[in-house]
């Protein structure tokens, strides 16, 4: 073992020692995160506006701060964002994270001095804990890259914004800056297929331990390392160890991966996001990652089917429950207020509390009142495939709710497969009973015959990719919507599909 590698272990020992302490009094760690943000913030503008001067309980804090999502906290972030300070929180953020929103345009999620440090000791622990439970330390030497966004900055009113990812590759450690790939100018790259095959070129002949980034889009680089090798990527990496990954769920990719790197990897999950790191897989033997309780964030949690209720109950840490769809909001050291992140997320254990990411609240099938949510879709999938045999590139759901045929209506599953499935019937069949046991509203629109059985419409290779590059978000942290509630994505991928 190397020094490097005995350095890491016992770090990693100390590391976990200390999220155990937190880990293990929850509520408590959520009293004191909230205090200090109330404590701190009570002289900012949003302070004021929302009596927190006077605000010494939750009881209080949730009858003078309403639920907000990023338009309806806009007016203080525009204000930020135009140069001002103590608005949101004391002084002025570091940066910005500029992320592309569906109704808003771009938006800003201010990243302070405060809350910036959170965003790398979680992606650190995540790997420390790694360590201390498994003791493997190897790819602490081997070569490690992360598929991420341009680190290119700009500057706004003396604030730099830009992706986050490219903002955390200002953050990786010095002794990490040695094996970290790619170099920074191809990092800089702005075009995401010229990037991906800048990297394929830069790590063909390394010896690549660690990779990292969103599931789709290093499939779209092990993919081209295939085409141009025709190895596995276990046969041209012999020292992959480790993959570490987050912004989807990793199961309907499961089997792809399989089939390309060509041997067993461990790996890390990861719940990061510009408004803060919310969690990380911290065990290899337990489902769900661990919700980051003492990282400058209070958490407060709706559950998912009274969310638009007029004054839904909002629920503090000890008051969850496992297997309950949550949607999830948070209160940060960066100035966010019971804000809505838009993700809802179900806990898997409550002691400690690990959560998994169930959905988007926004996402979601509900066109006959079926209330379809991403975690159902996920599992029905992973189901059909691990019947059936085939493996899955990608997929999205909508309903069609006026067919040409003038028969009933339905749902369509727009998949794209990496071989062409001999028996789609099956698949089928498959997908729809898992998805009837799952969501009894849906078993009883198909019973009522108010709802026909789903249809999976085959999408070509790189059918995808193409939408994904057609509205501008291919690659980096962009994410395709398992589920829509129109026919949006849908439509545009017909037009491809047609082409």
């Amino acid at each position: 073992m190397s020094l490097k590698g005995v350095g890491a272990k016992i770090f990693a020992k100390r590391i976990r020692k200390k999220i155990d302490k937190w880990a293990s009094n929850p509520i408590k760690t959520q009293e004191k995160v909230f205090k200090s943000l109330i404590g701190q913030s009570k002289h900012t503008v949003f302070g004021k506006d929302h009596n927190f001067q006077n605000i010494k309980t939750y009881s209080d804090f949730a009858k003078n701060v309403p639920i907000r999502d990023y338009e309806k906290l806009k007016g203080y972030v525009n204000r930020v964002v135009e140069g001002e300070k103590d608005i949101l929180w004391p002084g002025k953020p570091l940066y910005f994270a500029k992320t592309s929103g569906t109704t808003s345009g771009a938006k800003y999620i201010p990243l302070t001095k405060d809350s910036m440090p959170t965003h790398i000791k979680a992606a650190r622990n995540a790997i420390l804990c790694y360590i201390e439970e498994t003791g493997k330390t190897n790819f602490v030497d081997g070569k490690m890259i992360f598929l991420q966004g341009s680190p290119e900055m700009e500057e706004k009113n003396g604030i730099m914004l830009g992706r986050l990812s490219g903002i955390v590759a200002h953050y990786v450690p010095k002794y990490l800056q040695k094996n970290r790939m790619p170099t920074w100018e191809t990092n800089c790259i702005e075009d995401w297929e010229q990037k991906v095959d800048a990297i394929v070129e830069e790590t063909i002949d390394q010896n690549m331990a660690v990779i990292s980034g969103i599931p789709p889009w290093v499939q779209m680089y092990f993919e081209k390392l295939q085409q141009k090798t025709n190895k596995t990527i276990g046969e041209l990496f012999k020292g992959f160890e480790l993959f570490i990954y987050g912004g989807v769920n990793f199961e309907p990719y499961k089997k792809t991966f399989e089939k390309l790197i060509g041997k067993k990897v461990a790996g890390i999950e990861l719940y990061p996001a510009s408004e803060g790191f919310f969690a990380f897989q911290d065990s290899q033997n337990e489902k769900g990652m661990l919700l980051q309780l003492d990282s400058g964030m209070f958490y407060e949690f709706v559950k998912a089917d009274k969310f638009f209720e007029k004054n839904p109950k909002r629920l503090t840490i000890g008051e969850v429950e496992k297997g309950v769809n949550y949607v999830m909001l948070i209160s940060t050291n960066a100035g966010l207020w019971a804000y809505n992140v838009g993700d809802t997320v179900q806990f898997t254990s409550v002691s400690p509390y690990r959560v998994i990411v169930s959905g988007r609240i926004k996402h979601f099938i509900s066109a006959f009142g079926e209330h379809v949510i991403g975690k159902e879709v996920d599992e029905a999938i992973r189901i059909g495939a691990e019947k059936t045999g085939v493996i899955i590139n990608d997929f999205t759901v909508a309903p069609q709710v006026n067919p040409k045929d003038g028969k009933l209506p339905y749902h369509e599953w727009f998949i794209e497969f990496r071989e062409a499935p001999k028996d789609i019937k099956t698949l089928t069949l498959e997908i729809e009973n898992s998805l009837r046991k799952q969501n009894s509203y849906y078993n009883d629109l198909i019973e009522g015959k108010i709802l026909r059985a789903l249809k999976i419409t085959i999408v070509p290779k790189d059918g995808f990719k193409s939408y994904m590059k057609s509205i501008g978000k291919l690659g980096g942290q962009n994410k395709l919507p398992r589920l829509s509630n129109d026919r949006k994505i849908a439509d545009a991928l017909t037009t491809i599909i047609d082409k």
